[in-house]
Formats: C-alpha cells, sequence, structure tokens
C-alpha cells in the first residue's frame, strides 16, 4: 500500500508523554499522518517538571535530517525545541537544502508561564536563519513580546505584535493568547501581511494542559500534510486541541497531558 500523508517533526523528547515529540507523534497518528521525528535534546521530565535536559550534538541531528529526508517523500515539517543556536543552524541549512515549503514554526523559546528556555544567541539564530522559512509561526504571549519587543496585554498589542513579527519573513502568523488573561485567553490572533483574523474557541478549564502548544503546531502541521490551506489548517488544529483539553489525563501528581486520542476516552 502506497502512502502519502507524512510529515516531520524536529523537536525535543518529552519522557512524560505529554509534549515535545512524543505530543506531535501522536497527533500526526490521529491525522491518519505517517510521523518521522528527529530528536533534539532529551528531557527528563514529569507531569511535576523538567529536572535535567541534554541536547543531541548538531552532527546527529544533521544525521537524522539527511536519513529521513533521503528516503521519505515529506509533505510539512514542524519544529519545536531546538535547544541552541549550533542546531537552529542545523536545521535551517537542512530546510534550505531539501527545500522544505510547509514549514510551521514553534519558536520555543519561553513556555507559557514565562520561563525563558534558550539564550539571546538561539534566539537571534533563530530570527536570522529559521523564521524566513516558516510558512506558519506559532508564538506564545511571551514569544511574540520577544519577537515584537512589545510588552503584550490586549488584543490590540496582540495584532501589533504579530504584524512586527510577520517582517521577520514568515508568510503567515499566529500569535497564540493561551498566556493572556481573562477574556482573552485562548483567543488568538493571525496575520497574512494584509489582514488579521481573530480565532476563538470556548475556554476548557483544566488544568491538565501540558504539550497543549506542541499538540497544536504539529495538528496543524497534519492538516498542512492533508493539503488543508493554512487558515484552515490552524482553525482544524484550534478544535482539536479544545477537544482534547476537555479529555485531559489525569496522570501523576501535577499537569497532565491532554487527550491526544479523545474518541478512544469517550466511553
Amino acid at each position: 500500500m502506497s502512502f502519502s500523508n507524512i510529515a516531520l517533526t524536529i523537536a525535543g523528547s518529552d519522557s512524560g508523554g505529554a509534549a515535545g515529540i512524543q505530543a506531535d507523534l501522536k497527533t500526526f497518528a490521529f491525522h491518519c499522518v505517517h510521523g518521522t521525528s528527529v530528536i533534539t535534546c532529551i528531557t527528563a521530565q514529569n507531569t511535576l517538571g523538567v529536572n535535567q535536559v541534554q541536547k543531541i550534538n548538531s552532527d546527529m541531528v544533521n544525521a537524522q535530517i539527511e536519513a529521513i529526508m533521503s528516503d521519505i517523500k515529506v509533505q510539512a515539517v514542524k519544529t519545536g525545541m531546538l535547544f541552541n543556536e549550533e542546531i537552529i543552524l542545523t536545521v535551517s541549512q537542512q530546510l534550505k537544502q531539501w527545500k522544505l515549503e510547509k514549514v510551521v514554526v514553534d519558536p520555543v523559546m519561553v513556555s507559557r508561564t514565562g520561563v525563558k528556555l534558550i539564550d539571546d544567541r538561539a534566539i537571534a539564530s533563530l530570527k536570522t536563519h529559521l523564521i524566513p522559512q516558516a510558512l506558519i509561526l506559532t508564538p506564545n504571549r511571551y514569544e511574540a513580546q520577544i519577537l515584537s519587543n512589545l510588552s503584550i496585554h490586549s488584543l490590540e498589542d496582540m495584532k501589533k505584535a504579530a504584524q512586527i513579527i510577520y517582517d521577520l519573513g514568515a508568510k503567515f502568523v499566529l500569535v497564540k493568547g493561551g498566556g493572556m488573561t481573562d477574556n482573552l485567553q485562548g483567543i488568538d490572533v493571525w496575520f497574512d501581511g494584509e489582514n488579521w483574523e481573530i480565532l476563538t474557541t470556548k475556554t476548557v478549564k483544566t488544568k491538565h494542559t501540558h504539550g497543549t502548544g506542541c499538540t497544536l503546531s504539529a495538528a496543524i502541521t497534519a492538516n498542512l500534510t492533508l493539503g488543508k490551506e493554512p487558515l484552515i489548517a490552524v482553525k482544524q488544529a484550534k478544535a482539536y486541541v479544545t477537544t482534547a483539553l476537555k479529555y485531559g489525563l489525569e496522570i501523576g501528581k501535577g499537569t497532565g497531558p491532554v487527550g491526544h486520542f479523545f474518541p478512544l476516552l469517550q466511553s
């Protein structure tokens, strides 16, 4: 049987199975998309937090990409946690070499709680080398603040930030509102270079939100793989994440993952 719906995730590994590579592959599978993966770092983490992080050598990151792309026809790719400048440069060079166009960049720089995850050199490299290759860029509130040099507190701030970030070179920008407060929580701003669109979904009250950002960008990537137009891919991905949040898994002692395979949990 010939199978052509294939996506690639380039991200870190979450030993707790809630975010990163693990969340991406589950999301791809839900959408009937075969997932290939390149691991950039290994984390020792659980529902309570991250205990240790170890990077993968950039040569090994390069070798993983080469192995996949030289043999398997990938339709779309997403990037998540790239850890440092060296890995970001390696990934951006490979994306150029293989002429990948459907690229979703989740610029993992700051957690949705505001904790900075990579250093300033890596952020500069991300802005210069990777973001200009993005079809869709998906920063959260705090990442959008870094990329736009704005403080974001309102919907108008989100729109202004999206416009500034667009000028970094991504074709479409989705500023996510998960880190916003009150009635702006969960409201995202889409900008295509000319027009904004405010994307809303019903807020789900749950503490089990680990991996939400990874899952959203993976769902967008899966929909692009299936031939959906960018804005449709984003809207359908938001709907998927919203439903998955309703079936968040209460595992461990802290923040559990969303329910990626929620149809199996609806009995």
